[in-house]
């Protein structure tokens, strides 16, 4: 088989309606929308129009504000870190990302003390809580903010 030999499975596609071609084919004229009516004319689909009647999302009350300049950190607690590497390990985000514990890393990674730390880890992280700081110093690793 050739490239040029591909053809879609018999009735997976199907041919585009062509509207408003004339009236032999049977979609011509005023191309499947009538005569006259609120349906017939331009800017009739509006989403969110309810015929007039107040839209739901302008009746309903609009509460609390989106700071859109906030820095979003991707969070690891402690006990997780526990689970997922050896001691003596160096842990930072491209290393989070291949033990599958982050998928992004948005702005940074940010450490917290949810969990126990029995084991030695250098941790290398953007931001860390105090409880999380305390507990990996406590354990015998070292917390450095990247």
């Amino acid at each position: 088989m050739r490239l040029h030999e591909l053809s879609p499975s018999p009735g997976s596609t199907k041919e585009r309606k062509r509207v408003g071609r004339g009236h032999g084919s049977g979609q011509g004229k005023t191309a499947g929308y009538g005569h006259k009516g609120q349906k017939a004319r331009s800017g009739a689909k509006g989403a969110g129009f309810e015929g007039g009647q107040m839209p739901l999302a302008r009746r309903l009350p609009k509460r609390g504000f989106n700071n859109i300049f906030r820095t979003e950190y991707a969070i690891v607690n402690l006990g997780v870190l526990e689970e997922a590497f050896q001691p003596g390990t160096v842990v930072d985000a491209d290393a989070l990302v291949a033990a599958g514990l982050l998928k992004k890393t948005l702005a940074g990674v940010k450490i917290l003390g949810e969990g126990e730390l029995s084991k030695a880890l250098t941790v290398k992280a953007t931001k860390f809580s105090e409880t999380a700081k305390s507990k990996i110093e406590a354990a015998g690793g070292t917390a450095e903010v990247v």
